[in-house]
């Protein structure tokens, strides 16, 4: 069984940047890939961003392009995603997710993810 934990939010000015760090115990090693996607009472769970194990695979959603930036650290079984110029359409719960099967097409689909963690909040207001 594989336990994510999430950490970083809290509430912060538009503008501002946050720094999201995941850790993973249990069976962590041989994920294909992890993302972090984001939810907001009411709507479903959207992607923010993924990347595959080997880091050759990076996916950003357009919303966050040029803003955020998600990185692995395999040694230490985390994920983070550095969040710049932070916007109150970010606000939300940022989750940690974490897949091991992968049979080919897009891999930052949030129904594809195993595991996840209990989520960070993440406020953005002025």
């Amino acid at each position: 069984q594989v336990q994510l934990v999430e950490s970083g939010g809290g509430l912060v000015q538009p503008g501002s940047s946050l720094r999201l760090s995941c850790t993973a115990s249990g069976y962590a090693l041989g994920y294909y890939a992890v993302g972090w996607f984001r939810q907001v009472p009411g709507k479903q769970r959207e992607e923010v961003s993924c990347i595959d194990r080997s880091t050759t695979s990076i996916h950003y959603a357009d919303s966050v392009k040029g803003r955020f930036t998600i990185s692995i650290d395999n040694d230490k079984n985390s994920v983070y995603l550095q969040m710049n110029n932070l916007k109150p359409e970010d606000t939300g719960v940022y989750y940690c997710e974490a897949r091991y099967f992968y049979a080919g097409g897009n891999f930052c689909v949030q129904s594809e993810f195993d595991y996840w963690g209990q989520g960070t909040q993440v406020n953005v207001s002025s």
